[in-house]
């Protein structure tokens, strides 16, 4: 029988369970990329360093962040002139130039003028920002900022208005975000939640807002909502950033992935980066049931997580519905039944998931 543990907010969870986002939400830790904004880079200026001596920086400092993690209020040192987010900001402003923030890795120069595979240039574009009540309770009331375009190209998705667009919404603006996250705040958000679309391309403009945001996102964690498909260098500079990886996981093979979305070595990149993320901050799976993907993705999935990120955060999602080009797949044009969702819960107790 599982056991739970009560927050000062009254919500209740698992022991070790989001307990670090829990105590930000406190105020008796900061978050992280608060963190990173404290540690000092012993620059004088980013820009003159190679790519290759960022990275190198960028991982040693990174280390240094993670020692502070356990550092409560006041006890951080002072900002210095320029610290680990900031030599993350360039990082991510050389990879914008040869776009591999994706595990596509296309190359295109978006910081000249071309856009990449999904269809996002060198400004990010916001579809909506507004305070979501519908994501998982724990996160709620939840500052989401959604950004056009998508590094996938799901047939049924829920999405395609905002994720198929890259040209849709309004020009992001870092100084005009961190002012709507400091509106959010006071209204009572518990975090800021990067979604689409995908939030990979969008990850200049998203850290250029983190640091915007200055004091005010001392206790404002950042929730990365994503496909899972981020390339090792976005991974990089997300360690010592994002405080919780809220991570689609949606198929158990490759070939499924890539008749439904588009994508190549889907299985490959999702646990590679399910496994660092799992070292490197908070980790909640969501899982969207498929009707007809239970054996081929749902049970190898349950079962790949349970055997190597135990006590995981695990959503089981039933809220598949036919959407977009759905109906030109086999199988894809209908709802699931009840014998599914009795099946998809069976596997996951099962596996002894804890699962919403």
């Amino acid at each position: 029988m599982t056991v739970f543990k009560e927050s000062m907010t009254g919500r209740r969870y698992n022991p070790g369970m989001l307990d670090r986002y829990f105590a930000t939400g406190e105020k008796t830790l900061h978050s992280l990329h608060y963190i990173a904004g404290r540690v000092d880079a012993c620059l004088g200026d980013v820009g003159a360093l190679s790519e290759d001596e960022l990275w190198e920086l960028n991982a040693r400092l990174s280390r240094d962040a993670g020692r502070l993690r356990s550092t409560g209020p006041g006890e951080l040192p002072d900002r210095p002139e320029v610290s680990l987010l900031d030599v993350k900001r360039e990082l991510a402003r050389r990879v914008l130039s040869d776009c591999r923030f994706c595990d596509r890795r296309c190359g295109a120069d978006r910081s000249g003028g071309e856009t990449g595979w999904c269809g996002v240039g060198a400004r990010a574009r916001v579809s909506s920002d507004f305070l979501h009540m519908g994501e998982e309770p724990e996160l709620v009331p939840s500052h989401t900022i959604f950004f056009s375009g998508c590094t996938f190209a799901c047939a049924y998705c829920q999405n395609w208005d905002i994720a198929m667009h890259a040209s849709s919404g309004r020009q992001a603006d870092a100084t005009e975000l961190a002012g709507s996250l400091r509106d959010g705040i006071l209204q009572g958000s518990r975090n800021v939640n990067f979604v689409g679309g995908d939030p990979d391309p969008d990850l200049p403009v998203i850290l250029d807002t983190l640091a915007a945001l200055g004091e005010d996102g001392a206790f404002l964690p950042m929730v990365w909502n994503s496909n899972t498909y981020a390339s090792v260098e976005t991974m990089a500079i997300l360690d010592g950033v994002a405080d919780v990886h809220l991570a689609d996981f949606r198929y158990g093979n490759d070939e499924c992935a890539r008749e439904l979305s588009e994508v190549e070595g889907y299985l490959r990149v999702v646990e590679r980066n399910l496994g660092r993320a799992f070292e490197d901050a908070e980790v909640m799976i969501r899982h969207l049931v498929l009707p007809g993907h239970l054996e081929c993705c749902t049970r190898p999935i349950m079962e790949w997580t349970a055997r190597n990120l135990p006590g995981v955060y695990f959503n089981l999602m039933f809220q598949y519905r036919p959407e977009y080009r759905a109906g030109l797949f086999p199988g894809m044009n209908r709802r699931l039944t009840q014998e599914e969702r009795s099946l998809a819960t069976e596997i996951a107790l099962s596996c002894g998931l804890s699962f919403e």
